[in-house]
């Protein structure tokens, strides 16, 4: 079965040099105290474009050929990894079209148009903005280049899981965010490989988590997308899905779901113990922590994946207010 290896995600890592942020990683007072171990903060969502998606869509687009280049790139996207591939083809002089569903955040969408990508808006779920992908794939013959499931993106992504190990060597335990899987059998993958002692487990919220209901079936299905405070985590892992499935399977430890409340709760602890802004997605690493749905006993990386959310949404979040169903997608 393929897969990707840490020599894949170490050859990744000399492909992006330049292209990407080597992240900070800081000490949390706060959690550490709570949990009663060190707890490490990656702070990936200082990454250019505000998440780790660079480091994916920085390796896919520098290992296509000059052909696939001329012919430009589609992408279906929640958000972040548009961003990320409207950046990476804006500095290749490419053409870029991302397919995202009408729950995608405007402050998202403007990040991308600001990039020069095109935008195409389809239905109501990443699924949806799948088959705008494959039209444009047959019919305008641009080249796919997935959020998750790809051998350049895990491997890039992977890249984050390097770091962790040589800021944290003795790291018993990294949180991860889990969506379609690419992160999270990325940095798997990297840590496994260096020291496979170390527990990793992936996080996500509890509406909507494709990966955990497809590894509780023991086979990808489909899972109705559905509005989230982490809307970086939505959509479908695809039922053809080739690599991130059976990685997050083999590689995980655990995994482990959030109601919006504490996913709320992570974001407001991120800003008001360590000033930090992240979207939803970003926090819920530190809201498994706070909600007390991992244990450890050894230090801990807590990987703060990106922060672009709407700020009036994170205004109301830090201030108390708990977000209707309908302004968590708005």
């Amino acid at each position: 079965m393929a897969t990707v290896t840490l020599g894949d995600i170490r050859a990744a890592r000399e492909r992006i040099a330049g292209k990407i942020e080597r992240t900070s990683i800081v000490l949390s007072a706060s959690l550490s105290e709570g949990l009663g171990v060190p707890v490490q903060l990656k702070l990936e969502h200082r990454q250019t474009t505000g998440s780790f998606k660079l480091r994916g869509a920085s390796n896919a687009v520098a290992s296509l050929d000059a052909e696939e280049k001329a012919r430009g790139i589609v992408a279906a996207s929640t958000g972040n990894h548009g961003r990320a591939l409207a950046h990476a083809a804006k500095l290749e002089g490419m053409r870029a079209v991302i397919c995202m569903s009408r729950l995608v955040p405007k402050n998202k969408l403007d990040e991308i148009r600001r990039l020069g990508a095109e935008i195409r808006i389809v239905g109501n779920s990443q699924d949806d903005a799948q088959q705008e992908v494959e039209r444009l794939v047959t019919e305008e013959g641009l080249v796919m280049l997935p959020p998750f499931d790809h051998p350049a993106i895990i491997a890039g992504q992977g890249t984050l899981g390097l770091e962790v190990m040589e800021q944290v060597p003795d790291a018993a335990l990294v949180l991860v965010q889990l969506s379609g899987g690419g992160l999270a059998s990325g940095v798997a993958a990297a840590v496994k490989g260096i020291r496979p002692g170390t527990r990793v487990v992936g996080v996500s919220m509890a509406r909507g988590a494709a990966m955990k209901a497809s590894l509780d079936a023991g086979r990808p299905v489909l899972v109705e997308e559905l509005p989230t405070l982490a809307d970086s985590l939505g959509g479908g892992i695809g039922l053809d899905n080739r690599l991130t499935f059976a990685m997050c399977r083999d590689l995980l430890d655990d995994v482990v779901l959030l109601s919006e409340d504490e996913i709320a709760a992570g974001i407001r602890h991120a800003y008001e113990q360590e000033r930090e802004i992240v979207e939803g997605a970003g926090a819920v690493g530190i809201a498994a922590l706070l909600a007390g749905k991992v244990k450890a006993e050894g230090p801990v990386v807590v990987l703060l994946s990106g922060r672009n959310i709407d700020m009036q949404l994170h205004k109301k979040i830090v201030c108390g207010e708990m977000p209707s169903i309908s302004e968590r997608a708005a």
